[in-house]
């Protein structure tokens, strides 16, 4: 039986710049004919994973159990093989193992291209290098071999450099490492595709219920230590920045999610509860210091559902919402957001069981079971996913 749990909040914040574009601008989106406030699912996933950082502080992880993004994997073995071997020369080595599973070197000792990997597999390749370290050994090629026989002949030498037993050592270590961020996100190696690992996870852009207009701050600045006869600004500027409810919505796969982490379901549940905490509690921290925009969402609902397709609810502001004065444009958004539950739930029915957290005064049809707290919004929905 497949089961998906799904994440739904509304989330008002602030004037504030979350999530920039290239230009400094609060990143945006049209939908449903209008121009909406919008955070990247990249940058949301972030703060997540930077939540399970703090995880792992509370003792709630082990560091072990996640994973880093990386070019200074090199680095990172030879920290790891510190007091055994040269730095210098156990990241030479590195190179060269790495070069074996076709992970080349690029200029400054970095990988060429940003690795995630999990803590336990980079333990795993310092092992691995430290007790192979006389076979570990650079591929010599034909010198006189120019352009494709020059290529061919550097991949016939790699191959023939260290013994089979080795390089299928180092191979077999690239398995995601038990890393509970590896096994939400999932990874691409572009040279080594056998070796990406399918997300678990998916996380929706998060956009505005509601059309915005972008805003400008203009700032000035003044010298402290300049004549008191002197008038004027020494500096000058603007800043963009806009307010929204921000509709969220992200989709896990249990089994997926199971799968990934090696039939460990223990360290799954944790992986989960985790993510799901992190979702409501997580925020971004673009420009937080020019505008605390710290505002945790005030509608949060879970469901867990089984032998069904993933529901995002974002076309319930397909029709941007509009508050009159004094109305709770959060509070008007959860009314429509259960609405459309409730709508797709009658005309498809499934197996779902619904939990809701909502501090609003929104009327919601009937749409989930309450829950008074967070912990207890997750208790229920991880209950709910064991039963």
């Amino acid at each position: 039986m497949k089961t998906i749990v799904e994440i739904h909040a509304l989330q008002n914040f602030a004037p504030s710049n979350l999530n920039r574009d290239d230009t400094g601008a609060p990143k945006d989106a049209f939908f449903g004919g209008t121009r909406r406030a919008r955070v990247s699912s990249q940058c949301d996933k972030r703060a997540i994973r930077q939540f399970f950082d703090q995880k792992v502080k509370e003792g709630v992880f082990e560091p072990n159990d996640l994973a880093v993004r990386t070019k200074r994997v090199f680095q990172a073995i030879a920290e790891a093989l510190d007091g055994k071997r040269d730095k210098a020369q156990t990241m030479a080595k590195a190179e060269i193992a790495l070069s074996y599973v076709k992970l080349k070197a690029a200029e400054g000792g970095k990988t060429q291209y940003l690795l995630f990997l999990g803590r336990k597999e980079v333990a795993a390749l310092a092992e691995a290098i430290h007790k192979h370290w006389e076979q570990i050994v650079a591929a010599t090629e034909e010198p006189s071999a120019k352009g494709k026989a020059k290529e061919k002949a550097k991949k016939a030498a790699t191959a023939s450099a260290a013994p089979k037993e080795v390089q299928e050592r180092i191979d077999a270590i690239f398995n995601g490492g038990k890393a509970v961020d590896v096994a939400l996100f999932g990874r691409m190696l572009a040279d080594m595709p056998e070796k990406n690992q399918n997300a678990a996870c998916q996380v929706a852009h998060a956009i505005s219920t509601h059309s915005v207009e972008r805003e400008f701050d203009f700032y000035t600045a003044v010298d402290d230590l300049k004549p008191e006869d002197t008038a004027g600004a020494d500096m000058m500027g603007t800043v963009e920045f806009n307010s929204a409810c921000f509709y969220r919505y992200a989709v896990v796969g249990w089994e997926k999610l199971v799968e990934n982490l090696q039939g460990d379901t223990e360290l799954a549940t944790k992986g989960l509860r985790g993510f799901l905490e992190g979702f409501v509690v997580a925020e971004p921290t673009g420009k937080q210091n020019t505008f605390a925009a710290h505002n945790p969402p005030e509608f949060v609902a879970i469901s867990v559902r089984r032998d069904g397709a993933p529901r995002n609810l974002a076309n319930a502001f397909e029709t941007a919402i509009s508050a009159r004065k004094g109305e709770s444009l959060t509070g008007k958004s959860a009314e429509e957001l259960a609405k459309k539950a409730n709508a797709l739930q009658a005309a498809f029915g499934g197996d779902a069981k619904t939990f809701v957290l909502n501090l609003t005064e929104a009327k919601l049809g009937g749409y989930g079971k309450p829950a008074a707290s967070l912990k207890e919004l997750l208790d229920k929905s991880l209950a709910a996913v064991k039963e």
